[in-house]
């Protein structure tokens, strides 16, 4: 069997292979008041590296925590980057987060009947940012939702 010939997006991803320590600011929205807390996330490769598996994790001021798992491929008829992704908050994916790399950031949409989630994850000078922002119902903007920046350790 001929192994397909690995993206730039595959390449692109390998930017956030490793463990990473920092905070996530949370904005007031429907799920809790505005706060920060404690974060940590791991990318490692999966599948022969045509994917990469996130777990991210944080604790909030109080002790409780919430946590997700994500699987990171690229569509080979298209050449998005995909985001198949469950939390701690229990609804199941209905369908993955598609996007694209622009400029070294990766850009993804997850569209449901709740609304659209829009991803920016970006590495730069040994910083991760993770940055989701919200469209719920039908708002016409996206309002912030949270920031997490962290550190590779």
């Amino acid at each position: 069997m001929n192994e397909p010939l690995k993206s730039h997006a595959h390449t692109a991803l390998e930017a956030f292979l490793g463990h990473w320590r920092g905070s996530t600011e949370l904005s007031a929205s429907p799920w809790g008041p505005a706060r920060t807390a404690d974060a940590e996330v791991t990318f490692s490769r999966a599948a022969g590296g045509y994917a990469l598996v996130q777990s991210y994790r944080h604790i909030e001021p109080d002790g409780t925590h919430f946590e997700g798992h994500g699987v990171f491929t690229v569509d080979p008829d298209h050449g998005d980057t995909l985001w198949y992704y469950v939390d701690s908050m229990g609804r199941p994916p209905e369908a993955p987060a598609r996007g694209h790399w622009e400029d070294g950031t990766l850009r993804l949409e997850r569209r449901s009947p709740r609304g659209t989630a829009r991803h920016t994850f970006k590495v730069d000078g040994g910083v991760l940012t993770h940055m989701a922002e919200l469209r719920l119902g039908d708002a016409p903007t996206f309002s912030p939702f949270m920031v997490s920046v962290c550190r590779r350790v």
